[in-house]
């Protein structure tokens, strides 16, 4: 994962541009938890003005249907026009060519480094070995 970006509790992954921009993707652990790639959706346009947890769109996976929720507050600037063709980008590439999208404002305060979304991460994966082995012993 890359020091530098941003994470949040729902798996998105923040990386900082210039002049307050963001650049907004899955997760490793996220694509990993839909699948593979088959289509997807953005829905709000570019200037839409966005605030934390609105749905601007919505991505399918093999496993998942998943609403594309906003990471800040500010406005949309687009989409990645590269996933148009080949949506499969958000997962085998997500923290650079499978961005998803961009907006320019303030990251939501639940945003954290990589080293907090590191020890998240292993919280939720014990807690789905406990239930997984739960599950095995009934």
């Amino acid at each position: 994962m890359p020091i530098d970006y941003r994470y949040t509790p729902s798996h998105y992954w923040a990386a900082p541009s210039d002049g307050g921009v963001w650049r907004v993707g899955f997760t490793k652990f996220a694509t990993r938890m839909l699948g593979d790639m088959v289509d997807h959706g953005v829905d709000a346009a570019p200037g839409t003005k966005v605030s934390t947890g609105d749905v601007l769109g919505w991505i399918e996976g093999f496993k998942a249907l998943s609403d594309l929720y906003a990471v800040g507050e500010g406005e949309l600037i687009g989409s990645n026009p590269a996933l148009k063709e080949r949506v499969e980008l958000v997962s085998k590439r997500p923290y650079d060519d499978g961005w998803i999208y961009q907006f320019k404002g303030e990251l939501d305060e639940r945003a954290m480094d990589v080293h907090a979304y590191a020890q998240l991460l292993d919280v939720t994966i014990q807690r789905i070995l406990d239930k997984e082995q739960a599950e095995n012993e009934e």
